[in-house]
């Protein structure tokens, strides 16, 4: 194998690398919102359950 085969190989290892690194980034900050969000709708249900939420009627 002479040296340009080898750096060529080298760089795209590289590349896919940093590619299977940015997406994994990705799925992580979309996991993130999904566990805020499930999180924040669950805040809002046991508010809503304790009365403590929006759904308070103060006209009785």
């Amino acid at each position: 194998m002479d040296v340009s085969a080898s750096t060529s190989s080298n760089t795209q290892s590289s590349t896919q690398v940093e590619t299977t690194k940015k997406a994994v980034q990705v799925q992580e900050e979309a996991i993130v919102k999904i566990i805020d969000s499930a999180n924040e709708e669950s805040r809002e249900v046991s508010a809503q359950k304790t009365g403590m939420g929006n759904g308070i009627d103060l006209t009785a």
